[in-house]
């Protein structure tokens, strides 16, 4: 009796899979190069494709060209054991340990004659399949003819199932009604097909090694599948045309090509966004810095082929992938291997000609805005526009601007050369290693280990330098603001006219020390404080402790607390104590006292310090040069400054 809601089932499904079926049209100059094509656009191997010819010409004696068109989709139970597999792979998840996916199946049993008896053989179920039964097998003797068998063994063989043929018979064979197998190799030597008559009364089955002989014989013996020949063996299809075999293609080798370890695209824009969500559209990330050594590419070199072969064993050829030339560009090498480019300096990587470089000099044309984001790079920096407002430039070599610094950030370890001079409006700092060349400063902050030179002027603003400030110009003038070096301020004039802002120039010391002392002696001074205020503490509990002779237990803690806080702010006080002595002692051994001059004129007002002494300027001063003598700043004959010293070197 059919089970109507097993078949309505199964009709869904096969409609389900026929709706699911995606085709493609494909054409080639030949059937095969249609199916290649085919296989190429579906992402399918061609042993898993269905197809049908929609059209196929061939050309007439050399006139025309051949032409085949055909309609192809893949395979449907490959698709759906496909699908399976992915739906198992997305419930597991990645990283998962690899399980096998059980698929149910019921078991089943086969008979096979040959010709020394009748065997059989039962097939466990798998998963929730159902189990074969004692009358599965008896209807299959009876279907196969077979009486005379030990009806114990069939039971015994079915109860325990060991996928194994077992002997149950015997039988007469009779030669004449075996099967019949007839061989045929199709496909240009790349697939063989058998296809086998039914046996009659007496005749034998075959096994998997009989029809691997067989095949052999006929002269197929690659890519024979015997998982195939064996399903064949146990339910043999008859009559129709069976692929038992398929060759292999050849695989051509893939030729060498490079990893790029950095962003070859130029022109692609990285912004930076923040944990908040919120993008910074001044960080753009337009420049990829990389370090000395840094490793830039990898070189995947060529690999061989891999031969392919017909059933008859015939090799293929194939071609072997090639080795492409590297070439190198500036400021790059090859490892010794050869399979790695390395920079050789710190700056900028950059693709140019198809090569890959290292610039030591990055230059921006025109200036550095929202079009450019703030600017970090491993070398020299050069920006032919301005510095605009709210924007930034880091190095690690020099940086020249040709145009001006307008309320914005420069930091440079080497030398800093702004053409037109530093406009800050109390935002500007620009922070140099070395020197920092302008034609003015003006209300900015400017810091270096060196020399700052000026040909203009500097106007309300803080300057600090390692070794000397220099103002060379028609101007000249330092007016307002707070000038500090180890060795020398130099200018043609110092303060203004009217004498309403304060100009302060500080000498005979290192500005950087002194900075550092000032902030180690505030540290002291609130460290100093606060340890004050826990002795008073410790000092009340201790003497509660000693006339009650005890303390209540959160007393007691809290007194156990400032022992021990005592005891690392104390230690902290005289690491600082330390270090505040010795830096008080290099200030001092300084070798250069220091000294202010003026070419031109001093306008009253002015402060001169040097060293730790401070005097204010009552009267003009014309040609002078200030120094320290006997604890006492004098006013001296001008005295020309280094200017061999603020010579800049490229």
């Amino acid at each position: 009796m059919v089970d109507f809601a097993r078949l309505q089932a199964a009709v869904k499904e096969l409609l389900e899979e026929d709706l699911a079926i995606q085709s493609i049209e494909a054409e080639g100059s030949t059937l095969e190069a249609a199916v290649s094509e085919a296989a190429t656009l579906l992402a399918v191997p061609v042993r898993y494709l269905e197809y049908e010819i929609l059209e196929n010409q061939s050309s007439f004696l050399g006139l025309g060209k051949d032409f085949c068109k055909i309609r192809a989709y893949e395979n449907p139970l490959h698709k759906k054991k496909k699908s399976k597999e992915k739906f198992a792979e997305e419930e597991l998840g990645e990283g998962s340990e690899e399980v096998e996916i059980i698929q149910d199946r019921d078991g089943g049993v086969f008979v096979q004659i040959r010709n020394d008896g009748v065997y059989l053989k039962a097939v466990p179920p798998l998963g929730k399949g159902r189990k074969a039964s004692n009358e599965d097998a008896y209807f299959l003797l009876a279907h196969r003819n077979v009486s005379d068998y030990d009806k114990k063994s069939v039971d015994e063989i079915v109860r325990k199932p060991r996928s194994k043929y077992i002997q149950i018979g015997v039988c007469k064979h009779i030669t004449i009604n075996d099967s019949i197998v007839d061989v045929e190799i199709a496909d240009q030597e790349m697939s063989a097909y058998i296809k086998v008559s039914k046996p009659g009364p007496g005749g034998i089955d075959l096994t998997c090694e009989e029809y691997v002989k067989i095949l052999n014989n006929n002269g197929v013996t690659y890519g024979i599948s015997e998982e195939k020949l064996n399903n064949f063996a146990d339910s043999p299809i008859y009559n129709e045309k069976i692929c038992v075999a398929e060759g292999k293609n050849p695989v051509d080798g893939d030729n060498s090509f490079i990893e790029y370890l950095f962003e070859t695209d130029q022109n692609k824009v990285r912004i930076k966004e923040s944990t908040d969500g919120k993008v910074d559209f001044k960080e753009l990330n337009i420049i990829q810095n990389v370090f000395e050594g840094e490793k830039l590419a990898v070189i995947h070199p060529a690999q061989l082929g891999e031969l392919g072969f017909t059933v008859t064993g015939r090799s293929i050829a194939t071609r072997d992938g090639k080795d492409f030339p590297v070439a190198l560009g500036k400021n790059v090498h090859l490892t010794d291997d050869g399979l790695t480019i390395i920079a050789d300096i710190n700056g900028q990587v950059v693709m140019a000609n198809a090569k890959i470089n290292v610039e030591s000099v990055y230059t921006i044309d025109g200036a550095v805005n929202l079009k450019t984001g703030n600017i970090i790079f491993l070398g020299n920096v050069v920006v032919t526009g301005n510095v605009e407002e709210g924007f930034s430039v880091k190095a690690s070599g020099n940086i020249e601007v040709h145009g001006t610094v307008d309320k914005a950030s420069l930091d440079s370890e080497g030398d800093i050369i702004v053409r037109q001079g530093i406009t800050g409006k109390e935002g500007t700092l620009v922070s140099a290693g070395r020197s920092v060349w302008a034609k003015f400063i003006e209300n900015s902050k400017v810091r270096t280990g060196d020399m700052v030179i000026v040909s203009d002027g500097i106007i309300n603003s803080y300057v600090d330098a390692g070794k000397r400030i220099l103002l060379q110009g028609k101007r000249a003038a330092v007016i307002g603001g707070r000038l500090r070096a180890a060795e020398e301020i130099s200018a043609k004039s110092l303060g203004s006219l009217n004498g309403n802002t304060e100009t302060v120039c500080e000498v005979g010391y290192d500005p950087k020390s002194k900075s550092e002392l000032e902030s180690l002696f505030a540290n002291r001074t609130a460290l100093s404080a606060a340890l004050e205020d826990v002795n008073i503490n410790f000092q009340t509990l201790s003497n509660i402790k000693l006339q009650r002779k005890t303390l209540p237990e959160e007393k007691e803690k809290y007194l156990e607390e400032l022992i021990e806080k005592k005891a690392a702010m104390t230690k902290e006080l005289a690491e600082l104590n330390d270090k505040i002595s010795k830096l008080s002692a290099f200030i001092s051994e300084l070798a250069n006292i220091g000294r202010i001059s003026a070419s031109a004129k001093v306008h009253p007002g002015v402060i001169i310090v040097i060293r730790d002494v401070r005097e204010a300027v009552r009267n003009d001063y014309k040609a002078v040069t200030f120094v320290l003598e006997d604890g006492i700043v004098k006013a001296e004959k001008y005295m020309e400054p280094n200017v061999s010293a603020a010579q800049r070197t490229e």
